[in-house]
């Protein structure tokens, strides 16, 4: 019997092996969305009981894991469960003392940073946060976790964040989450594009011209006009026709004047965690040739 499919992912990428650091800033190595607006901010919410049973538990097996979260509760949609156990999971795998993180943003890495700040006071836990945004920023404030940036930590030890779609290699859209063989297969908004005001046009002609498929200007819900990133710049969304070479299209993209970055994240994720329906958390790791 088939499982359900995912509610929501989460990513983990690990920079550099703990001792050590490697070089290359969170922003760049791929530079991929540190700039692309999340979701809404949520306010705090109480240490739970029982939350660190699942500690360093999740093992692999044929690509899935075991459970590493208490079962859902009955005040919290199963969508918003599914974030909470992909979010916790990852934390409780990845997160060690003495570690600088990158901070993602969107609704599953508010339950990604609550756990973080439990195990920071459970465990008195020494950690440095830098945020990919500015809702980033406003949650590693809230719950009273240290805020640096690259000026100060140009080298980041473990980057956690959510994607919409992952494919069977662990690339990945950033910006629910969907488990794929391609990208594309379920997820249909696109891929974000974020690029000066003044070349949205220019690009999205050159991106369409040599790869197809149609480009939107992202326009904002509650005010006239375009969404506006955290840097200042405009979102494209590229809805592709076809399977591509994800690395070769990304750097094309990018040499593109005018972009910024894209919401591909290619050869970044090591390890990949999917919220169930049925309360469950699968992870999946990088295939090794």
């Amino acid at each position: 019997m088939q499982r359900p499919g995912p509610f929501s992912t989460l990513y983990g990428r690990v920079l550099a092996p703990l001792p050590g650091r490697a070089g290359g800033a969170a922003s760049g190595g791929g530079g991929n969305s540190w700039g692309v607006l999340g979701s809404h901010v949520q306010p705090p919410g109480r240490s739970q009981s029982g939350t660190r049973a699942g500690v360093g538990r999740i093992g692999t097996h044929g690509g899935d894991a075991n459970s590493a979260c208490p079962a859902p509760s009955s005040t919290m949609s199963k969508a918003e469960e599914a974030k909470k156990l992909a979010g916790r999971a990852a934390v409780e795998n990845h997160v060690r003392n003495n570690q600088v993180l990158g901070i993602g943003s969107g609704s599953t890495i508010v339950h990604a940073v609550q756990r973080i700040a439990e195990r920071v006071k459970q465990e008195n836990l020494n950690l440095v946060c830098i945020p990919t945004s500015f809702q980033a920023r406003q949650l590693i404030l809230q719950y009273g976790l240290t805020l640096s940036d690259l000026d100060r930590h140009p080298e980041i030890d473990l980057a956690i964040d959510g994607a919409d779609e992952v494919d069977a290699d662990l690339n990945l859209i950033k910006g629910g989450g969907k488990d794929s063989k391609n990208l594309g297969d379920q997820w249909h908004k696109g891929i974000p594009i974020e690029v000066i005001p003044m070349a949205y046009v220019p690009v999205s002609r050159a991106v369409t011209q040599k790869f197809g498929g149609v480009i939107e200007l992202r326009m904002a819900v509650n005010k006239a006009g375009p969404v506006v990133t955290d840097n200042g710049n405009f979102i494209l969304d590229w809805k592709f026709d076809r399977v591509h070479k994800w690395g070769e299209v990304n750097t094309a993209i990018k040499m593109i004047p005018g972009v910024v970055d894209t919401g591909l994240f290619i050869n970044m994720a090591e390890r990949v965690y999917f919220g169930m329906q049925d309360g469950s958390v699968n992870m999946r790791e990088k295939p090794f040739c």
